[in-house]
């Protein structure tokens, strides 16, 4: 398997449970407090470890107590932390994360070190970069950072997969670059201007996406399953049944896994389904990279499912990639 470098956000998680989500000016009692290792590029760099992928973290974290924790977390993950570097007179980012009894979550998030991370960081840090197979990038950096780095990837040869979250407005010179964009409904409705509804309204939004130049679009529904379209695969998987506790760190379980099944050579399908199976886990448990499961528990899920994949007539399947 090759490399996968991760370039983004690290976070730590300050994870609130309550039984409801407050109003506005309400005050509740909450149940549980927690400090979680976090943020969107860690948590994939986690995820894409965990399944089996030589994974490097490039990023920024400030020189204060969270930084060493989100180092350890990573490295206890088999994260390769040496992009990742420490910024005094700043702080590591935060996010703040109320979850209620639903397990459905509000997230704030203060930049910190992560909007430290420049084009000339990554210019600095590009030599090592460019040894990379597969670059997974999100917005939790500056934006325009993000797109330094898809263009200088795109003319190094190198595969890229964005994750847009938080969405942002993106030109189609832009898009044509991305190899996978991996988004949830509400983006992929935010970036198109199209409203996704279902997997049938999912499917005529990625379309749009790949007409747009986007080699491959992956559309997650939640509990409506995930679609994947390019020009060989039109693939819906369905939504696996699973008590959920906290949907944190969903989306980055299923974009880590997918970009790690790819890279060791599985086709889209049995790549969806991976990172389907992965994303379902990590519902069940509390936090971000303490919810992520392994390829042997993801494994051993997928072998206990009876359906695997649906491949219905509206889907064709035909084809490799």
């Amino acid at each position: 398997m090759g490399l996968i470098t991760v370039i983004g956000s690290l976070n730590m998680d300050l994870v609130v449970r309550t039984p409801k989500m407050p109003q506005a000016g309400e005050t509740l009692a909450g149940t549980d407090f927690h400090l979680i290792p976090g943020g969107k590029g860690a948590n994939q760099s986690v995820a894409a470890a965990r399944a089996g992928a030589t994974t490097r973290m490039v990023g920024c974290i400030g020189a204060d107590a969270f930084g060493p924790v989100l180092l350890d977390s990573l490295t206890a993950a088999g994260v390769d932390v040496s992009g990742v570097t420490s910024l005094d007179g700043i702080t590591t980012g935060t996010a703040t994360i109320v979850v209620d009894d639903c397990g459905e979550n509000r997230i704030i998030i203060v930049a910190g070190a992560n909007g430290m991370v420049s084009p000339d960081f990554i210019q600095d840090q590009w030599p090592a970069i460019r040894q990379s197979d597969l670059i997974l990038l999100q917005h939790e950096i500056p934006l325009q950072t993000v797109h330094t780095i898809i263009a200088q990837a795109h003319a190094d040869g190198i595969q890229v997969i964005l994750n847009p979250a938080p969405v942002y407005a993106m030109s189609r010179n832009i898009l044509s670059q991305v190899d996978t964009l991996i988004l949830n409904e509400v983006e992929a409705s935010a970036l198109t201007g199209l409203k996704v509804t279902d997997p049938n309204t999912a499917r005529i939004v990625a379309s749009t996406l790949v007409d747009l130049g986007v080699h491959t679009v992956i559309i997650t529904l939640g509990s409506n399953g995930a679609i994947l379209h390019n020009t060989r695969y039109e693939l819906f998987q369905p939504a696996f049944k699973v008590e959920v506790v906290d949907t944190t760190a969903a989306g980055d379980t299923f974009a880590g896994g997918y970009a790690a099944s790819i890279l060791s050579g599985k086709q889209p399908p049995e790549a969806l389904l991976y990172a389907s199976a992965a994303s379902a886990l990590a519902v069940t448990r509390l936090g971000a990279q303490t919810s992520i499961p392994d390829r042997t528990e993801v494994e051993a899920f997928i072998a206990a499912q009876t359906i695997k994949i649906n491949r219905s007539p509206m889907f064709n399947t035909n084809g490799g990639d």
